[in-house]
């Protein structure tokens, strides 16, 4: 009689997991794939064998109690379970997997959504119409005809694979493959639903109510959870994810939570300073040009900039200035504008240390920098 425990190098004590480590070790050096030998499939019989007996309980049991208890060694003419093969070299057995199921979750979304830079501030509430697979309200997502349902597959008895002999250089070996009539669900609709033809769902229109909160950006994106397409057979809704793009503003724009904007000052406004009051994204503000302005100078109006998305408060609102110097003069202006320069001490123009555009330096006070 064949000692198993000797065939697979292991001791009669050996546990389960060591003795399912030894034959897969064995199972890798002797497969006829990967050793042509001549007696590495006699071999590889013989392990498969023993590990048949001992990974099963009951079989091991009475393997040890002798040859009193009918239990017949060798390995010959044994059929080899696929399983066992299948998970020596694949990392796991896939030969008894459990029917498919028609029930799925639905797959995810990504949509856009456009929104004004004056919604930004404060967030804004949409309802938005999308256009996605909903479940079947004639058959409740069963796929079958009102009044039907479905019945076990007749080929595969429920189990959704055909388990067919093949045999080999191992021996009869079992291999499994969906079953052709049901696909591998086990169960086959004899009476789809006419709405759905058989799916569970359909197309439809809906509209989701989404509130985009305040300090967004583009590029934000916002996760709707079980607001995306109805999964086949009644299966769970997938996600929706919406990517948001802020529209271009023709006077403001945006540097993180803080609004930009630039101020045209007259030059007498600038020399004797004054005080606008202006309308902003959130209504009118109030800013005040000092005495002595200069073009790129920023006045900061505080908290009156975008809410912040994280935490509380708001961003700033940063005026840059810009001196606008009059070009046409009438006579009486032209004349006090001479006596205004005679009062003066005269300052010839010379060249000055170099200095950026207009733009970048507001730019960079806009920043900080």
């Amino acid at each position: 009689m064949t000692d198993h425990y000797e065939v697979l190098g292991v001791s009669r004590t050996a546990s389960t997991e060591e003795i399912k480590k030894a034959y897969r070790k064995l199972a890798r050096e002797l497969h006829p794939d990967v050793n042509p030998s001549g007696d590495a499939a006699e071999r590889f019989k013989s392990v498969t064998h023993a590990y048949d007996v001992l990974s099963d309980a009951n079989q091991r049991e009475r393997y040890d109690l002798g040859p009193q208890t009918g239990f017949g060694g060798g390995g010959g003419g044994a059929t080899f379970g696929f399983g066992d093969i299948f998970e020596t070299f694949f990392g796991g057995g896939q030969s008894r997997s459990a029917p498919r199921s028609r029930r799925e979750r639905g797959q995810d979304s990504l949509l856009r959504v456009e929104v004004e830079l004056e919604e930004v501030v404060f967030g804004v509430h949409r309802d938005i119409d999308v256009d996605t697979a909903v479940t079947c309200e004639a058959c409740g997502g069963s796929c079958c005809a009102p009044g039907t349902s479905v019945v076990t597959c007749d080929i595969c008895r429920g189990s959704g694979q055909i388990q067919r002999a093949v045999r080999s250089l191992l021996g009869n070996v079992m291999t499994s493959s969906p079953c052709g009539t049901c696909r591998g669900y086990g169960t086959v609709i004899p009476n789809p639903c006419p709405t759905c033809a058989g799916q569970g769902r359909v197309r439809a229109k809906r509209t989701i109510s989404l509130d985009v909160p305040a300090g967004v950006e583009t590029g934000t994106r916002l996760h709707l959870p079980s607001q995306g397409e109805a999964g086949p057979a009644g299966g769970s809704n997938g996600d929706i994810y919406l990517e948001v793009k802020v529209k271009h503003h023709e006077t403001f724009s945006r540097n993180g939570d803080d609004l930009l904007a630039t101020l045209e000052v007259q030059m007498t406004d600038a020399v004797l300073g004054t005080r606008v009051s202006l309308g902003s994204l959130d209504g009118e503000v109030s800013i005040e040009i000092k005495p002595g302005t200069q073009s790129a100078d920023v006045v900061t109006v505080k908290d009156r900039g975008i809410t912040h998305l994280r935490g509380a408060g708001r961003g700033d609102l940063k005026v840059g200035i810009q001196v606008v110097t009059p070009v046409r003069l009438n006579s009486k202006e032209q004349k006090l504008m001479e006596e205004f320069a005679a009062s003066r001490r005269p300052v010839a123009p010379e060249f000055a240390t170099f200095q950026q555009g207009l733009f970048a330096k507001i730019r960079d006070r806009f920043l900080g920098v």
